[in-house]
């Protein structure tokens, strides 16, 4: 099994009312969507993301899983969450990648996440 057969897509979103501009944070939300087109059941194992700001200042975050859990995806499921990220510039970067276990095989593989942008909507800033 490849990465081509898990498609992952990402729909960000502003959160006005969890932002302060004159502090200089905000916050954007995103769903991730994981949807598993191969013909064996797959377990999202851990994460990793790159945070890049609009200043140029970058993070990494890894972890096991993600919100709290290891979900099991089967052939043709999707599994479907929403995460955050605060910013301390209007505008940012993400990008990354999972790895995901093949229950058949036992055996891991990565899954990159395409860079997708975080901003503030021009009437907002």
């Amino acid at each position: 099994m490849s990465a081509l057969a898990i498609e992952v897509s990402i729909a960000p979103e502003y959160r006005v009312a969890e932002s302060n501009d004159n502090e200089s944070r905000f916050v954007f939300s995103y769903t991730v969507t994981v949807h598993n087109q191969s013909p064996h059941s797959v377990q999202l194992m851990a994460r990793y993301w790159k945070i890049t700001q609009g200043n140029g200042d970058s993070q990494e975050v890894r972890g096991k899983g993600v919100v709290g859990q290891q979900p099991l995806i089967g052939p043709g499921q999707r599994f479907r969450y929403t995460s955050r990220a605060i910013l301390q510039t209007p505008v940012g970067v993400m990008e990354g990648a999972y790895t995901l276990l093949n229950t058949y095989t036992q055996r891991a593989f990565d899954v990159p996440i395409a860079p997708f942008r975080l901003a503030v909507p021009r009437q907002l800033h």
